[in-house]
């Protein structure tokens, strides 16, 4: 889809100070204190082989193939934090409320790389070598948006800040681990407040500059993909945690876009003019393709989960027959 860039206005940033500062206040009244290494069973910890102890061996992890999957995916995403804050410092400036923000929401990202790491090495939950290596390799290429507007970007990570925190939560019931449950919701807590501040700077700046955040919006949900989307085996990965049901086209859908898009009143507005008005008509045909998309995927995977189940059934009853027999 071609769209025409409506220029942001020049003192958007300025004019939103007064509600980022709001809105800052506002997080860290609800913001609560948390320490990673209260999530972490340090009394499973040993040493491995390099001080004389046990390298990793699969069979040590307590994790599914696809909790596996989903939490080295989600410990990388958080891991090439250093490049989102150059994105955001760049974009939304170093000074004032925003240079405050930037900050503050560092340093509480921070904590989940710190946590989610201890807690995978300390349990042996993935091969600690592949994953020092893919991160090295990841943060080396680092993460980068393009020439997103600051505009763009606040109204990207509105939506990236909720996809996380779904992924997350998601991850987290499938493990398997209350531990590694309850660190996982611990960090999903802090995505949803960081989903709130950037949710409501988008909600006033649809009122000073109507048709540029409303093409904002709709250029990054038609164009929106997860900031790991470039790391090695991101695909792969993507794939396995979709077919679980941790993250897909569904809630996507339902539980990203749909709930923070009626959040804004994106399609009950009034005062757009024709260039805000089409780029709500792009993004709605877009989300009724999307809606179309999800339906689909959620028919085929549970079509092919049934078929697996049937299978199974089969071959169970085949080896009972086989037992009787003997």
């Amino acid at each position: 889809m071609t769209t025409t860039p409506i220029s942001t206005p020049a003192h958007l940033l300025e004019d939103l100070e007064p509600v980022v500062a709001e809105n800052l206040d506002r997080h860290l009244a609800l913001a609560q204190e948390w320490h990673p290494h209260d999530y972490v069973p340090w009394s499973e910890g040993r040493d491995f082989a390099f001080l004389g102890g046990e390298d990793y061996a699969p069979e040590q992890s307590r994790l599914s193939s696809t909790a596996k999957a989903a939490m080295f995916t989600n410990l990388l995403t958080e891991d090439n934090l250093p490049s989102y804050h150059r994105e955001i410092a760049t974009r939304f400036g170093r000074d004032g409320a925003w240079g405050t923000w930037v900050g503050r929401w560092t340093a509480e990202e921070n904590r989940h790389g710190v946590a989610l790491r201890d807690y995978l090495v300390v349990t042996r939950g993935v091969d600690p070598v592949e994953l020092e290596r893919a991160r090295m390799d990841y943060m080396t290429s680092g993460y980068d948006s393009g020439d997103k507007t600051a505009l763009e970007a606040v109204a990207y990570v509105s939506f990236q800040e909720l996809a996380t925190r779904v992924s997350h939560r998601n991850t987290g019931k499938v493990t398997g681990d209350p531990i590694a449950d309850k660190l996982l919701a611990r960090i999903a807590k802090d995505e949803n407040l960081h989903m709130v501040f950037y949710r409501n700077i988008v909600a006033a700046a649809l009122d000073i500059a109507p048709d540029a955040t409303m093409r904002a919006i709709a250029d990054e949900v038609i164009g929106f993909e997860m900031p790991g989307a470039t790391m090695a085996g991101f695909r792969r990965n993507s794939i396995i945690i979709a077919k679980a049901g941790i993250y897909d086209l569904r809630l996507h859908h339902d539980e990203v876009l749909m709930p923070v898009l009626r959040h804004w009143g994106v399609f009950e507005r009034d005062g757009l003019g024709a260039e805000g008005e089409q780029a709500r008509d792009d993004l709605a045909r877009f989300l009724e393709a999307l809606d179309t998309q999800a339906t689909r995927f959620v028919e085929r995977r549970a079509e092919t989960r049934a078929r697996v189940a049937a299978n199974a059934d089969q071959e169970k009853a085949a080896r009972l027959a086989a037992d009787i027999a003997t």
